[in-house]
């Protein structure tokens, strides 16, 4: 049945279509890399050539995810054709997921400088003026041109009808400019982010991962990368664990909240790391972050308390693919204080504050934790 314009335009069913579209990219394009990065890693599977590109694969599925996106958003509003097609392009040209590689002009200039041989400069040449493509882009400015594009498509409706075929590329080409321009602010919102969690990290370790803990544990259900900002601001040891634990911690509530409220595929999803589709139930019902936060303040006491450590690279990951707790095995915690600390500690606290929570003090029910599929 197709939707009115009236109820894609009313502000929370807006919303909530930008939001599942996002949701849903997010499985599609992250959840292969997610669930096999740790296994193919290993050097039996790394070796083997069907299995590394497999691999490669995986990662450019990430680098697809703003398209991904883009496409699904565009079906939530029942675009079709050269409208959906605009949708997805403006999508990808605005995450900055494809960018031009910052200093090979630089690199040019000092190999024409010193003479080196022509295909040397060739290449890079090739370098300066292709685009490379690199993580999943900035989703923010993603959901932000998606939402733009679909208030400008829903203005065109009825209108200039018979130059559709020449005016909705032009304007697909405006809007990525925009989406463009607009990236570096959007992604200042990820930097102050990243500002504000290093100061954490000048605290005492308690206080400090405390912190760290709950702020992961938000980002994970909220449009941001935990992974690209633990890598930007280079968090290491005790913090790295703090917001590994963060997300872990995430994974685990919402576990222990949908598993009878939801389809056993939509709960295997979120274990195995799509935290984020649940974005449009925490949008809606915001009371959800209740035993997320409560649960990763303690949690985030293990931290220091268990001497669990992580790396930059561990820091945003969290449970999935176990990254965090063979992190923690790495830096030193033996392998049954890293099940008690990621697993039997955390799981244990989810299920006694939901108890408090949902049936004590009635704050909330399971249902709000219900996918919206």
């Amino acid at each position: 049945m197709t939707t009115s314009i009236d109820e894609r335009l009313s502000k929370r069913a807006f919303c909530h279509k930008i939001l599942n579209g996002t949701a849903i990219g997010v499985i599609v394009s992250l959840l292969p890399n997610s669930m096999f990065s740790v296994l193919f890693s290993l050097g039996f599977l790394a070796n083997n050539s069907f299995f590394a590109t497999w691999n490669t694969v995986n990662l450019l599925f990430q680098c697809a995810l703003s398209a991904v996106i883009g496409t699904l958003v565009a079906l939530e509003f029942d675009f079709k054709g050269m409208k959906a097609a605009m949708m997805v392009a403006v999508a990808f040209v605005s995450s900055g997921a494809a960018s031009r590689l910052g200093g090979a002009a630089e690199i040019l200039a000092q190999l024409q400088s010193k003479q080196a041989p022509q295909e040397v400069i060739a290449a890079a040449s090739k370098l300066t003026s292709g685009f490379y493509t690199s993580g999943t882009g900035d989703i923010i400015n993603v959901m932000l041109m998606c939402a733009l594009t679909a208030l400008v498509l829903f203005w065109l409706e009825g209108k200039f009808a018979s130059f559709n075929f020449v005016l909705l590329p032009v304007i697909g080409t405006l809007l990525g400019t925009l989406g463009m321009t607009l990236l570096p602010y959007v992604k200042v919102i990820s930097t102050t982010i990243g500002q504000v969690i290093m100061t954490f990290t000048e605290m005492q370790p308690y206080l400090m991962s405390v912190f760290i803990c709950v702020t992961f544990a938000i980002m994970i259900v909220a449009p941001l990368s935990t992974v690209a900002i633990g890598l930007a601001i280079g968090l290491n040891g005790l913090s790295a664990g703090a917001a590994a634990m963060g997300v872990g911690t995430t994974c685990i509530v919402l576990v222990v909240h949908m598993f009878f409220v939801n389809k056993p595929g939509v709960t295997t999803a979120v274990a195995l790391g799509s935290m984020k589709m649940m974005m449009p139930n925490i949008f809606e019902k915001p009371i959800a972050y209740l035993p997320i936060i409560s649960t990763a303040i303690v949690t985030g006491l293990l931290v220091p308390l268990f001497g669990v450590v992580g790396t930059p690279a561990s820091a945003g990951f969290g449970l999935v693919g176990l990254t965090g707790l063979f992190a923690s095995v790495t830096g030193g915690l033996s392998l049954a204080n890293a099940v008690l600390v990621w697993l039997i500690l955390p799981i244990t606290v989810a299920l006694v504050l939901r108890f408090v929570w949902e049936k004590w003090l009635k704050c909330y029910t399971a249902d709000i934790f219900r996918f919206a599929e």
